[in-house]
């Protein structure tokens, strides 16, 4: 990284948004102008460790120089072809992504929230045609808590307030029941459940991990009760937990899984829906699409992703800096921490509240040279990319140390 790119200060650009980007967020007040790795730097030039990895959409980091490369080499020849024709990059990255994920086939979508509301209409489809379900009964189980999206259906069975308030009528056909509890699942499961949705791990909920044995009984109960399982990987997949999929922790396969944020590099929007054969299969042209779902500059950079994943390296660094990362966290709790949760690289992190909110620790977080960002209330989430080294790790764990004591 090198000199500023810009004359005008952080301040003035922040002042600049205000009138005329909407308020849909309350970001930080650093100004992004450069990145590299694990590092990102300021229009001022200060730098800063990146803690958040866009939510897990950069799990390889910033401008990985793989990824990188996939992208110019396929922005110098095509960009986007619309689903009206094929394109030469396409089929590689299905086939391959399939494989990585054990499944039969792709739905290439753009967006996390695309890839859940076409998991969502792929399951009614498959209710109706497969498992014979009258018209318009189908319904499906979701968890309180979830985070899966901010669409007008997606919110419609969210239990944020701050996300529905508003914008309702909602969408009906939608169950919800508590997180990490299999018999409220079953008692909620009928003839009419299409599918059951869940997060294997809840990100926005602050890294919410079920009890062992959880994923492999909602694995049981829709097999046995003859309904999908649907897991939501957007964020808890590719690597960020230490295996591929969080499902893995428990030797579970849905039967249809949705990716997105890290599928797309950190360059381009990228989401898939990833199916068994005869729950894909009920798609017929015309019922559903995406001008740029599929697009072979997202195929290139998606397909340099799953290469970078079928090495296992990131899956094992993810692993075992995770170990780093729950002890730093656990010398913490009693210290200004007063509970976590983590898996890999992968952390809701509950601040004593007499130390403040989550936004104001990352507000000092940030002043130290790290950058995290706050959930709910008091807790943090820490989520790197998973090309952070030790060092750089122990080094975010020593500023949390020191903003928590000062």
């Amino acid at each position: 990284m090198t000199a500023p790119v810009t004359t005008r200060s952080s301040a003035d650009l922040i002042r600049a948004e205000e009138p005329v980007l909407a308020h849909n967020y309350h970001p930080l007040p650093v100004v992004v102008a450069r990145a590299e790795g694990t590092w990102v730097q300021d229009v001022e030039g200060r730098r800063y460790l990146d803690m958040l990895a866009g939510y897990s959409a950069l799990n390889f980091g910033h401008r990985h120089p793989a990824l990188i490369e996939a992208a110019h080499r396929q922005l110098d020849r095509l960009t986007l072809t619309s689903r009206a024709f094929h394109n030469d990059k396409l089929a590689e990255f299905a086939e391959r992504l399939a494989e990585l994920t054990g499944l039969d086939m792709v739905l290439p979508m753009n967006t996390g929230a695309e890839a859940v509301e076409s998991g969502i209409k792929v399951a009614r489809k498959w209710a109706y045609e497969v498992k014979g379900v009258p018209a318009d009964q189908a319904t499906i189980v979701v968890a309180a808590e979830n985070f899966h999206g901010r669409t007008t259906t997606i919110v419609s069975f969210s239990t944020d307030e701050t996300a529905r308030a508003g914008f309702g009528p909602f969408t009906p056909g939608f169950r919800i029941v508590p997180y990490n509890d299999l018999a409220a699942l079953e008692a909620a499961v009928d003839e009419t459940t299409a599918a059951v949705l869940i997060e294997p791990i809840q990100g926005e909920a602050g890294v919410v991990i079920p009890d062992e044995g959880y994923l492999a009984g909602v694995r049981e109960l829709t097999r046995r009760k003859g309904c999908l399982f649907i897991a939501d990987e957007i964020q808890s997949g590719l690597g960020r937990t230490g295996r591929t999929l969080a499902v893995e922790h428990e030797s579970v396969v849905p039967d249809v899984l949705l990716l997105g944020k890290a599928l797309g590099g950190g360059i381009v929007p990228v989401s898939a829906v990833v199916a068994r054969r005869d729950v894909l299969g009920v798609l017929r042209p015309g019922e559903h699409g995406s001008t740029f779902g599929g697009n072979p500059l997202a195929a290139a950079v998606g397909t340099a992703v799953v290469e970078l994943l079928e090495t296992g390296e990131y899956q094992r660094r993810a692993a075992e800096l995770g170990v780093v990362l729950r002890g730093g966290l656990a010398s913490l709790v009693g210290k200004g921490v007063v509970g976590f949760r983590a898996r890999g690289l992968w952390a809701g992190v509950d601040i004593d509240p007499a130390i403040g909110t989550g936004r104001e620790v990352s507000q000092q977080l940030m002043r130290e040279g790290v950058l995290v960002k706050d959930t709910h209330g008091s807790t943090i989430r820490l989520a790197p990319p998973l090309t952070i080294t030790g060092e750089e790790l122990e080094s975010a764990l020593a500023a949390l140390e020191k903003v928590l004591g000062s």
